[in-house]
């Protein structure tokens, strides 16, 4: 297991080779070295798939030495996503305690007009499950994409008046251009590895955040991009950490924590975790962003959530490095989950691990079943994105920067907890 640790070389500054130890091997680089190479125009740049080409036909020293940077991306929902919000003070200014945009609640309790829009966000008046299943047809990840779409939108707001803050309410319309500031602030993102949902049950058809599932094994959904995903291609999070700067939604962002529910697993001998597992938080400004990649999401039965599209380079500094972004479709194995009794209960079961290879190609055996699969995730827009931040960084718009600190990979912070009901 690598160790966390961070290298102390003066106040804002870290090692960058970025290594915790060298690899083996002869090929070393320096994040000042592929940055230099940005700048004159020299740089070479492929996708994780183009990596895996070379990889294959020229061997791993050779790819090491020829590579500078590997672009990685994935797009897919992801729940735990949300708006930063600064709307501005009105004349006489307003102390928010309860507002919404377009009828969706927006989460106040901070600074009088800063504001949270949370991607799963609800207006109070949706029907929710009472006619089982709901349609959940509008929330905040949808709010968040018109934002950045640049569409006005409703806003409507109420304090309860003080001498500096007079003013009890508010009603007007909104843009992203008229916001002081709009961060995509999202506290989980990116998971390295995640279940494939199946449903066990003989008769009963299951609603949940991995889609629609059928009984009786009836499909199979999964959502991640496999050999192109971020952390798959970074397994032991040597290249990617806190201050990584990446692509969010097309807007230069960065990684500025690990992720909610972060945590280690048991792994396969190729660094592979066999569970969930590493996740990242990520920030990026709205204003910034491509409403291409960033999508509202409506989810029957389940709510409502935003398809959020990430893109990180990770700098070949090392042999170890090309070989990790070697990583083949048919490596990656993911746990199959029973979403009818061993999710909701947390059973902690599986039913075994299928590999994305098969996945991808449309049908998996599961329990001596052929079981048709199905993504949430979209591979072809995280190639797109892929290819765009290949692009910006031979173009020499996008930089890399090291980590200030890696993520943890052992102690409490990689731990995940259950919720102890007394």
């Amino acid at each position: 297991m690598v160790k966390r640790g961070r290298r102390k070389t003066g106040l804002g500054k870290v090692d960058s080779r970025i290594g915790g130890g060298d690899a083996k091997g002869t090929v070393k680089k320096s994040i000042e070295e592929i940055n230099a190479k940005i700048e004159k125009g020299k740089v070479v740049v492929v996708t994780a798939e183009e990596m895996k080409k070379i990889v294959e036909e020229e061997g791993v020293r050779r790819a090491a030495e020829k590579v500078d940077v590997v672009t990685t991306a994935t797009f897919g929902p992801m729940c735990s996503s949300g708006a930063l919000l600064n709307v501005g003070h009105s004349k006489p200014r307003i102390k928010i305690e309860e507002a919404y945009l377009n009828g969706v609640r927006v989460a106040s309790g901070l600074a009088a007009v800063d504001l949270y829009l949370g991607a799963t966000a609800l207006r109070p008046d949706d029907p929710r499950n009472r006619q089982h299943p709901g349609k959940f047809e509008y929330g905040g990840g949808f709010v968040i994409e018109e934002l950045v779409r640049g569409e006005k939108v409703q806003f409507e707001a109420y304090g309860y008046g003080t001498d500096c803050y007079p003013r009890r309410s508010v009603k007007t319309s909104l843009t992203l251009k008229s916001l002081n500031s709009a961060v995509l602030l999202n506290p989980r993102n990116a998971y390295q590895s995640y279940n494939v949902a199946v449903n066990a049950d003989p008769k009963r058809t299951l609603y949940t955040y991995m889609g629609i599932l059928r009984p009786n094994l009836g499909n199979a959904n999964y959502s991640t991009t496999g050999g192109l995903s971020p952390l798959f291609n970074d397994p032991y999070l040597r290249r990617i950490g806190i201050g990584t700067r990446i692509l969010v939604a097309g807007a230069d962002g960065y990684v500025f924590w690990w992720g909610t529910q972060h945590r280690v697993v048991e792994r396969t001998e190729k660094g592979i975790p066999k569970a969930p597992a590493a996740t990242l938080a990520t920030v990026a400004n709205m204003k910034r962003m491509d409403a291409t990649f960033l999508r509202g999401v409506s989810l029957t039965g389940y709510g409502v959530s935003l398809a959020v599209g990430i893109a990180i380079p990770i700098a070949i500094l090392d042999e170890e490095t090309a070989r990790f972004c070697a990583v083949r479709d048919e490596d990656i194995l993911m746990p199959v989950v029973d979403y009818s009794v061993d999710y909701p209960q947390s059973t902690g079961k599986t039913l075994g691990l299928v590999d994305y290879g098969s996945l991808r190609r449309g049908r998996v055996r599961i329990g001596g079943k052929e079981v048709e699969t199905a993504p949430l995730s979209s591979y072809h827009k995280a190639l797109e994105l892929a290819q765009l931040l290949k692009e910006r960084i031979k173009g020499g718009t996008f930089f890399l920067s090291g980590w200030v600190e890696r993520l943890p990979s052992e102690g409490e912070d990689a731990e995940l907890k259950a919720l102890v009901v007394s």
